[in-house]
């Protein structure tokens, strides 16, 4: 280890002496988007081996069944994992990185990096109903926050490049540049100028160019433009663009309401056990929800619909096309509760890529309906099937303008670019609305937690309130005589205000210099008057909860220099508004310059 810091440190001193900090962070952006793409590569080739494990020829005559059997035995795979080795937490890759942002100046544990590259795949793998984007930002974020704690960059430049990470995740995972950049910028509030904008384009360049060299130019979702938009379809368009912001609400209900449902279970044993089973049934009875879903949106815009429903053990009439409708619609409906279940009963994995298999199914299916109402009505299936994807990422992910590009770059064209604006901007309209938050970020909006593009309000985020705490108030208590306070507390401290406390810490009111001062000379009022006579109550009170920006409210509303703070009901110290304004400019140099 020595030997190893000793390489660095001189490592540190070259760089310091011969390259200018843009440049590194130039080459730090390479070196991060290169990360990104291999754990992305890495993620992508675990998953597959083991798909390729479970599709051997003795498995095969039994895969019917196993649908329900493989998922239940991933899911307590990675229980096992989690427990005896991990022993922590895995949270959603993206929350996780939005939370360490906002909290903890982008430190992101070191285990994020390897724990999502191996419970994710076995997740997925076995069929969980979850995606491998998440993980793939959880990882790759992770790498990015280490590597900027290496070489000792400050929280602006990890911030950076956590974002410079992120994009070149998604460029990676879809091969889509510039739908990774806007991705970064959308949902991690990045700023949009020329100082971070060319390090996402470095990542985001660096993680494709990986993503080629070992996967080559497969692509997971590769589809050529055939239809061109017509402009008598635009109605067409914006009703189901409120479609999709329907089914958008639906998706964040129902996963809010199952995780509700799943954690008033507090044995983990019994969330699993019961998560199994349902989804299990579910992947049984629907083997289109069993594992990412790529086959599914594959084979829609191929135009196969039987190939992508599956074999169900239902027996149907293939030609029947009401019936291939309603399976769509299910396969829509049912993927939510897929997917949310898998997460509840410990599975690891993304929502991104479920909300896709969403949209295309939903898309499809809304087609096909106006194709076969016998109004005379042709449309092109290919095209709502893709424009689906758009809505619902749009109104799931609160991230319009990436599933704008996603799917313009996917498609190797922009002819679909103003049914693609009409229905995000629909659905993303609606949805919000509703949803003030998106699934990533509801809650931490609601521990007023997550970062915005409103930088006042993530520099006062990003500050924490132990850190702005004084303590060397001098307490008194209420039957304290005058002397003993002039003596004990006036004669040793350099303020002027003195808290009230009782014998258990409590805080019950405050006594002002100001107070005392007319009669402080008077001796024989030292042991005659008590502490009770002077105290009054504190203009307002700090919560050790509040967040900075309520705490500013405070001074503004008290126009106070110095606030108690508590915790419970306990005295704690104070804030004063020096103190505050100064922590806040030093905070905004620190993350804005």
């Amino acid at each position: 280890m020595p030997t190893k810091n000793k390489y660095l440190k001189q490592i540190l001193l070259w760089r310091y002496k011969n390259i200018s900090e843009r440049r590194f962070v130039y080459l730090l952006s390479i070196l991060v988007g290169f990360l990104a793409g291999l754990g992305t590569v890495t993620l992508k080739n675990f998953t597959h081996y083991i798909q390729l494990l479970l599709s051997i020829d003795f498995l095969k005559s039994y895969k019917s069944s196993l649908y329900f059997i493989f998922p239940i035995i991933g899911l307590f795979i990675v229980a096992v994992i989690k427990k005896t080795w991990l022993k922590k937490h895995i949270g959603h890759g993206i929350s996780t990185t939005l939370y360490a942002i906002s909290k903890r100046k982008g430190i992101i544990p070191k285990y994020n990096i390897f724990a999502s590259l191996i419970t994710a795949p076995i997740t997925v793998g076995f069929g969980g109903s979850v995606g491998l984007q998440g993980p793939a930002v959880s990882a790759g974020t992770a790498l990015a926050s280490y590597t900027s704690r290496l070489f000792h960059m400050n929280t602006k430049t990890r911030m950076l490049l956590i974002g410079c990470a992120t994009a070149g995740a998604m460029s990676s995972m879809f091969k889509a540049p510039i739908a990774g950049i806007v991705f970064a910028l959308e949902v991690f509030s990045l700023d949009i100028a020329f100082v971070s904008l060319v390090p996402l384009l470095l990542a985001s360049v660096s993680a494709i160019v990986t993503s080629y060299l070992f996967l080559g130019s497969d692509v997971l979702l590769g589809f050529e433009l055939n239809d061109e938009f017509a402009i008598g379809e635009i109605g067409f368009y914006a009703l189901f663009g409120i479609f999709t912001g329907i089914i958008s609400v639906y998706f964040s209900k129902v996963y809010f309401l199952i995780r509700k449902f799943f954690y008033q279970f507090e044995n983990r044993f019994t969330r699993l056990i019961i998560g199994s089973v349902i989804i299990g049934f579910i992947l049984f009875l629907m083997p289109a929800l069993y594992g990412e879903g790529y086959g599914l949106i594959n084979n829609l815009l191929k135009g196969n619909h039987i190939a992508a429903i599956g074999n169900t053990p239902f027996s149907f009439d293939e030609n029947n096309i009401w019936i291939v409708i309603i399976l769509l619609l299910l396969i829509t409906f049912f993927k939510a509760i897929a997917m949310s279940t898998t997460f509840a009963a410990g599975g690891v994995g993304g929502i991104f890529i479920p909300t896709l298999v969403m949209g295309s199914a939903l898309g499809n299916a809304f087609a096909k309906i106006i194709n076969n109402m016998g109004l005379g009505f042709q449309v092109s299936e290919a095209n709502f099937t893709l424009i689906g994807m758009t809505g619902l990422m749009a109104g799931v992910l609160h991230a319009p303008l990436t599933a704008i590009f996603l799917i313009a770059e996917i498609t190797g064209g922009y002819d679909l670019f103003v049914p693609l604006m009409l229905v995000a901007a629909i659905s993303f309209a609606f949805t919000k609305y509703f949803i003030s938050n998106s699934i990533y970020t509801y809650k931490l909006a609601q521990r007023g937690e997550l970062i915005t593009h409103n930088k006042d309000k993530n520099v006062m985020m990003m500050m924490q309130i132990d850190d702005l705490i004084e303590t060397n108030f001098k307490k008194i208590y209420p039957d304290m005589l005058l002397g003993d306070m002039l003596k004990k507390a006036v004669a040793k401290s350099a303020r002027n205000i003195f808290p009230v406390i009782n014998k258990e810490n409590q805080f019950l009111g405050i006594v002002l210099m100001d107070d005392i001062r007319p009669i402080m000379f008077d001796k024989e009022m030292y042991d005659c008057t008590t502490v009770q006579t002077f105290m009054k109550a504190a203009p307002e009170i700090i919560h050790h909860t509040d967040s900075v920006e309520k705490i500013m409210k405070k001074f503004k509303v008290s126009g106070a220099w110095n606030l108690p703070v508590i915790k419970g009901n306990t005295y704690v110290g104070f804030i004063s508004k020096s103190k505050l304004l100064t922590a806040y400019r030093n905070k905004l140099v620190e993350v804005t310059s």
